[in-house]
């Protein structure tokens, strides 16, 4: 395990403030933890007694577990309004959650899912992740929210042919220099300047202005000011998969 973790960073490479290792030998390690791999195996080992309060938090259970609860046992985090609940660890990050008369229950709703599960088999959550992987779906890769070199974008809406999200680029960057074969976008500059390569033209945009990109046409976002800027995109198409994307020009060594 130790000589393909060694051979992934000195194989890596450095990605503005990430070093990204080299994925063949990493991939390779057997997953094991350190007490069949280490603790069965060694006879050079000593114990010390220690009271340190620690916790892994290897499990929604145990979240609730180290969270701050009410009289009734619940640890309710963001928009939620309960009536009674007991003993359960009810969050949501972003729209309003309303439970009634459940007890020792995980409710966590995000931007893009719900899940709900008896704290018993709250370790269970895995089974659903490995639906999801045999599914092909998303959910368990990333999050609506995705950062990038130049900034983030977030997924306010999908749906047949179009999805709507909301784009972010940071002072002094800009996307690469891209086309799309199966999707076209309209852009609305939300907050601060955009610079936008279309086609042969460079248009510069300000705050409820917008620009239409069609399909197959080259095109790129810059943000050359000192603000933060921030849009809406709305794509609409055949296909809207973040691998149509054809480079030409990347600041950030991407193919």
């Amino acid at each position: 395990m130790a000589a393909h973790c060694r051979q992934a960073v000195d194989g890596g490479r450095i990605d503005l403030e990430f070093i990204r290792l080299d994925a063949p030998p990493f991939e390779a390690i057997n997953a094991d933890s350190i007490d069949y791999a280490v603790m069965e195996k060694t006879e050079n080992a000593q114990m010390v007694a220690v009271d340190m309060g620690w916790s892994d938090v290897g499990s929604w259970d145990a979240l609730w577990e180290i969270s701050e609860r009410d009289a009734s046992g619940n640890a309710a985090i963001g928009d939620v309004v309960l009536h009674e609940v007991s003993n359960s660890y009810v969050r949501s990050d972003h729209k309003l959650v309303a439970a009634v008369g459940i007890k020792d229950m995980i409710v966590v709703a995000t931007d893009d899912a719900v899940l709900v599960a008896d704290r018993a088999h709250a370790q269970k959550v895995k089974n659903i992740v490995d639906a999801l992987k045999d599914d092909a779906r998303g959910e368990y890769v990333s999050h609506t929210m995705v950062y990038r070199p130049w900034g983030w974008y977030q997924s306010l809406e999908i749906g047949e042919r179009f999805q709507v999200k909301l784009i972010g680029v940071s002072p002094g960057a800009k996307i690469s220099l891209q086309l799309h074969h199966k999707r076209a976008e309209h852009w609305v500059v939300v907050s601060g300047k955009a610079t936008v390569t279309r086609g042969e033209e460079i248009v510069e945009l300000r705050e409820n202005q917008s620009t239409y990109i069609p399909v197959g046409v080259k095109h790129r976002l810059e943000n050359r000011t000192d603000d933060p800027l921030t849009i809406v995109e709305i794509q609409t198409g055949s296909y809207l998969g973040e691998d149509d994307i054809e480079r030409f020009d990347d600041q950030y060594g991407r193919d």
